[in-house]
């Protein structure tokens, strides 16, 4: 019944959802060129041969699945890799780091006619679904037409959890459909069986193979050089609600660290005036790195809004704030960080992380804090205590090798999938779903 109803709404919605992304693209949310893609209109022709579908949400998610896409190439070459993700910010990074052999094409909303349009021209051979997108109608149209799925790097918070087990009745038959479903932990295993998925197995984080950031060396030698061995830590993927505690910290940090620069990356770089300003408004001389300023001897906080620098200031700072931890979002990745040598602090709020916020903290690598005031007390005790800092980056450098293998684990799970797809069909023969 409830399924039916969410057809029935979602195709009735379609001309206000096309307002909507007109109106997200006129805020800068949606792609112009490519609007046409977000209604399953494809923006190039299918290629010949074998093709499977990996859909990640956003910049997190295609991120942690980069090191798998490149094992099924090697593996599979003959398989083109259509990606899709639903964000600016994800699609371009992808058009610098995907491999060759993959197509990256922005995921139309879940509105029947738009998800039938968009496989009528892809074809898929099979499908695999990053972490936790569940969209009924295209799961049921891919039932439909007997395309094999699966769920790959599996999570699903607490809060999602009780979200999507109280619409059971309309969720059970599409997580079953799933086969298999590889989470990231057992606590992941045991939401997903309750939900009722059958096929469910556990084989590590994608994101402990993901490689380090990329940073041009050029640019870290030239903010090295401007900062001039002044004390500088990191405020990592930051939210809105959290740029008044970030601010407070420098203040109070600011008053027993002479010279501190405070370098703040927001968790989405369009925000970056919009935090520069609040950080006037609190007193600090703020400087924004997409202006192409680098700090001043004056600059009190440097805000890093430019998309896909984040590995340039890990490098840059070794003691490093993980965003989306002081408010109840859940955290961002943290083996980011680790993987290039820093000590992390974060919030208390890591839901989305909890088995990478346990194993830093429990290895001498993290430092879990309740709120502003101790989070300028732990980075005030890191700038004091070089060696302190200098074992914790050792520490996270280890911890992120430690579960190193997910990537292959999951390759030998998709086999039995890809398998059938190793020599493609002669031209003109792929085969058609009904």
């Amino acid at each position: 019944m409830i399924a039916a109803l969410y057809r029935a709404a979602t195709r009735a919605a379609g001309p206000a959802l096309s307002l909507w992304l007109q109106r997200r693209e006129r805020d800068g949310k949606e792609d112009a060129a490519r609007l046409d893609e977000r209604r399953g209109i494809a923006g190039r022709p299918r290629p010949e041969g074998p093709l499977v579908w990996i859909h990640a949400a956003s910049v997190g998610e295609a991120m942690s699945v980069l090191p798998l896409v490149g094992r099924l190439r090697q593996h599979w070459p003959a398989v083109t890799i259509l990606f899709t993700t639903g964000t600016v910010t994800s699609a371009r990074l992808l058009a610098e780091r995907l491999p060759p052999g993959c197509i990256h094409q922005y995921v139309p909303l879940d509105v029947p006619a738009w998800i039938a349009r968009f496989l009528d021209h892809w074809r898929p051979d099979a499908v695999l679904w990053v972490e936790s997108e569940f969209w009924p109608n295209t799961i049921a149209e891919l039932r439909r037409r007997k395309v094999p799925l699966a769920l790959i790097n599996a999570r699903l918070s607490p809060r999602s959890f009780r979200r999507w087990r109280s619409l059971r009745s309309l969720l059970r038959p599409p997580v079953d459909a799933f086969k298999p479903c590889l989470a990231q932990d057992e606590t992941i295993a045991a939401r997903l069986t309750a939900l009722g998925a059958s096929d469910v197995r556990c084989l590590g984080n994608l994101k402990f193979d993901a490689e380090p950031l990329p940073a041009d060396d050029g640019e870290v030698a030239r903010l090295r050089m401007a900062l001039g061995g002044r004390p500088a830590w990191l405020a990592a993927s930051v939210h809105p609600g959290e740029i008044d505690a970030v601010a407070a910290a420098h203040r109070r940090l600011a008053s027993t660290h002479p010279g501190l620069l405070t370098i703040v990356a927001p968790r989405h770089a369009a925000r970056g005036t919009e935090m520069a300003d609040a950080l006037r408004t609190a007193g600090a001389r703020v400087a924004l790195r997409s202006a192409g300023t680098v700090p001043a001897a004056d600059t009190d906080i440097y805000v890093a809004d430019t998309m896909g620098e984040l590995g340039v200031f890990f490098r840059l700072c070794r003691i490093v704030f993980v965003g989306g931890s002081l408010i109840p979002h859940g955290g961002q990745n943290a083996l980011e960080p680790a993987r290039l040598g820093c000590a992390i602090v974060f919030g208390p709020h890591m839901f989305n992380f909890p088995e990478v916020a346990a194993a830093l903290v429990a290895g001498g690598a993290g430092e879990q804090v309740a709120d502003a005031d101790a989070l300028a007390a732990a980075v005030g005790r890191l700038l004091s205590e070089p060696a302190t800092v200098a074992a914790r980056a050792a520490a996270a450098q280890r911890i992120a090798d430690s579960g190193r293998g997910a990537a292959e684990r999951v390759v030998e799970a998709l086999r039995p999938i890809f398998e059938p797809l190793r020599e493609p069909p002669a031209a003109g023969m792929h085969r058609a779903r009904a």
